[in-house]
């Protein structure tokens, strides 16, 4: 593939679907709507593929034209701004894992906002993912070589980072996606063996799967999920299929989080077929379990179950040798999942049991986690009319989630604010209400 081919005017344009006719057709439309004429043929196109760049006015018509907004262009950053897919989905290919990159990367900078990916879509990615031969990974031929040195110092400066305790951890984000581009330079623009291609594939993976947490946590749901795809492209071209199906199933996670069960159960059966490691296989089935308990069938009770069951049989079969991506699930995470997904399926008793069990089994490292598990634990009291511990329950996390700056956790306890209304004369509720208005 030359590089004319490979450039991202023409990525995008055929994206859109668009013949070069028909695009140089589109920005005399867009030229036309201002009472101006546009002097752009095939040729001045063809000769921005190789390199020219175009101007600021032209750039304003080649947004129009591919059916973007006008204000995504940053004229003085050509041609990285370009929209490189027409539903937000680079599909899976050999040359797929940099375009996906920069598809997540130009996302965040626009905070493009004014689209989203569709269930169907994710659910068809998710399907050439799990029938799909592991892309060859594409080693860049010219550029200046990366040496192992580098790499190293990458990789262990974003395991420091991530492993930074929850409450410091919030001020790493800018530090990561700088680390994220640096990354994505060098595999577009560096030279590198197939074994430092390797390395730096996982790495690009890795890391775009905690910026989209990052980016999740904070409300920013389309810049998670093009980094959770960015994350899957690379996954996928490192042959790393446990990776991969983790990677799914954080997509399916936050489908469900917006209530989108059928695209979460969808995407979760896809990530079942290839993820091979007890520890991840176990966070699919509790993911898998939690949706389909959440979709609220009755015919669907056996199913959830089984799922309950199978996870705690994966996590039985876990030993020390996990990926790190899912090292941390644990009997705690098995309780309090099993429990919330019971409490769906209508069994509040043993659900509040298992919360409650689960919560005091979880580390001290893992606030964010616990400030989520509280307010599951006040969710399953207010479910047996006991306010009080629910209100002290809900208090704690909103306060936990205040400290350490997760704002999910925060929304968590907004959202069961109304039901505590009608117990608003309950010990400890005034104060929660107060609190959250504060």
């Amino acid at each position: 593939m030359d590089e004319t081919t490979r450039h991202p005017l023409v990525v995008a344009r055929c994206a859109a679907g668009m013949t070069m006719e028909e695009f140089v057709s589109a920005i005399h439309a867009a030229a036309s709507r201002r009472n101006l004429r546009s002097g752009i043929d095939d040729a001045r196109v063809r000769k921005w593929h190789r390199g020219v760049t175009p101007n600021d006015e032209s750039q304003i018509y080649i947004a129009e034209a591919l059916g973007w907004p006008a204000d995504i262009v940053r004229a003085n950053d050509w041609p990285n701004w370009l929209p490189l897919t027409a539903d937000g989905v680079v599909p899976l290919g050999p040359h797929s894992s940099v375009p996906a990159l920069r598809e997540a990367l130009r996302t965040a900078m626009d905070r493009r906002t004014f689209f989203t990916i569709s269930g169907a879509t994710l659910s068809a990615l998710a399907a050439d993912w799990a029938v799909g031969p592991t892309s060859a990974l594409a080693q860049a031929r010219d550029g200046k070589p990366i040496g192992d040195d580098f790499v190293t110092f990458l990789e262990s400066t974003v395991e420091y980072l991530t492993g930074l305790a929850t409450e410091q951890r919030q001020h790493a984000p800018a530090l990561l996606d700088a680390h994220l581009s640096t990354v994505t330079e060098l595999l577009e623009r560096g030279r590198y063996t197939p074994a430092l291609g390797l390395r730096l594939h996982t790495l690009a993976a890795s890391l775009s799967q905690t910026v989209a947490w990052h980016s999740f946590d904070l409300g920013r749901h389309t810049t998670a999920s093009q980094n959770w795809i960015a994350g899957l492209h690379n996954a996928h071209a490192a042959g790393d299929h446990d990776l991969g199906a983790g990677l799914l199933g954080d997509l399916a996670y936050q489908a469900a989080w917006r209530g989108d069960h059928t695209t979460a159960a969808s995407i979760l059966h896809h990530a079942l077929t290839r993820a091979q490691n007890p520890a991840a296989r176990c966070l699919l089935q509790l993911r898998l379990a939690r949706t389909l308990a959440a979709r609220g069938e009755r015919s669907e009770r056996r199913t959830v179950l089984r799922a309950l069951a199978a996870a705690e049989k994966h996590l039985s079969d876990a030993g020390t040798d996990r990926p790190a991506w899912c090292a941390w699930v644990s009997e705690a995470d098995l309780a309090v999942d099993s429990g919330q997904a019971l409490l769906d399926l209508g069994d509040t008793g043993r659900a509040h049991q298992l919360i409650a069990e689960g919560e005091s089994l979880l580390p001290p490292a893992r606030d964010k986690t616990r400030g989520v598990f509280l307010t599951y634990r006040a969710a399953s009291y207010l479910s047996l009319n006991d306010p009080e511990p629910a209100a002290a329950a809900a208090t704690e996390s909103l306060i936990l989630a205040r400290r350490i700056g997760a704002p999910r956790c925060a929304n968590l306890v907004r959202d069961l604010l109304p039901r505590f209304q009608p117990y608003r004369h309950a010990q400890g509720v005034p104060e929660l209400l107060q609190l959250a208005a504060a």
